[in-house]
C-alpha cells in the first residue's frame, strides 16, 4: 500500500537530468505544485571532506525557477554567456580528466 508522502512525491517529480562536470554535478529537476504548475530545480552537488568528522559529505545548492521566470532567466543566461566568449572566445566543451572520472565514484 502506498503511503501519502510517497503518492505526493509522485505528483511532485516530472522529469529530471544529471550533468556530471568534474567535481560538481548538476540537477535539473521538474516538479509541480499543488495546483498542478511546473517549476524547475537546479541544484548544484560538490563532494566536501569534513576534518572534524572524518568522513565525506555531500554540499548542496539549489534555485527554484518558476515558469514565469523562464525566459528572464535564459535571456540572462544567455548575456552572461555572449559576454564570456566575446571576452574569451568560444567556450569548448570540457574533457573530463582521469581524476574527476575518479571522483565520481569514491
Amino acid at each position: 500500500m502506498e503511503d501519502k508522502s510517497s503518492r505526493r512525491r509522485q505528483q511532485e517529480d516530472v522529469y529530471s537530468t544529471v550533468i556530471k562536470a568534474g567535481k560538481r554535478t548538476y540537477f535539473f529537476d521538474v516538479k509541480t505544485t499543488k495546483s498542478d504548475e511546473k517549476y524547475l530545480t537546479i541544484t548544484e552537488s560538490k563532494r566536501r571532506y569534513s576534518d572534524d568528522e572524518d568522513k565525506f559529505f555531500y554540499e548542496k545548492h539549489k534555485i527554484f525557477l518558476y515558469r514565469e521566470d523562464f525566459e528572464n532567466f535564459i535571456n540572462g543566461l544567455r548575456d552572461v554567456i555572449d559576454f564570456v566568449e566575446k571576452e574569451d572566445g568560444p567556450i569548448e566543451p570540457r574533457e573530463q580528466s582521469q581524476s574527476d572520472r575518479d571522483a565520481e565514484f569514491d
